[in-house]
């Protein structure tokens, strides 16, 4: 199977903001408006300092996809990209989809003269996504995510 890796675009707002829907409802059982995710969705596209979308296509399909979101450090005089929302239709899981989003994201760092890293967060439960970040080498071994969310 070719996976197929690209930025999202204009056209891609709607697929991204239902893989959101579904992941959010998936992982933490939590029901978004999906009115409001377009809207998101569409303030990344129109503003790129908010971040960027990363797809994977097979054969023209959308099967998954990834929001990258930059962050200074000053420790590293440079910028890490924090990867957020990752979501891979349920037939296309195993089969490489997000180690390949995954080693494309590597390979722009790697050849980046300001990129210093990835970071990634991940619900406690989702043991599954854990073991995939680890066997792609990443560790969860320095921070606890700590967080305050407005009501």
């Amino acid at each position: 199977m070719k996976i197929n890796i690209r930025p999202g675009l204009l056209f891609d707002i709607d697929s991204i903001a239902e893989f959101q829907v579904k992941m959010a409802f998936e992982t933490e059982k939590m029901e978004l408006h999906l009115p409001t995710v377009k809207l998101g969705v569409s303030a990344v596209m129109d503003d790129p300092s908010k971040g960027k979308y990363w797809l994977a296509e097979v054969d023209g399909q959308v099967v998954g996809c990834l929001l990258t979101v930059p962050e200074w450090s000053d420790w590293r005089n440079g910028t890490v990209l924090w990867i957020h929302s990752v979501y891979v239709i349920p037939e296309y899981r195993k089969h490489g989809v997000f180690k390949s989003l995954y080693q494309h994201l590597t390979k722009l760092v790697n050849e980046s003269s300001d990129l210093r890293g990835l970071r990634l967060y991940v619900d406690k439960t989702n043991l599954s996504a854990q073991k995939v970040y680890e066997k792609l080498g990443m560790s969860g071994e320095h921070y606890h995510l700590f967080e305050w969310m407005k009501s």
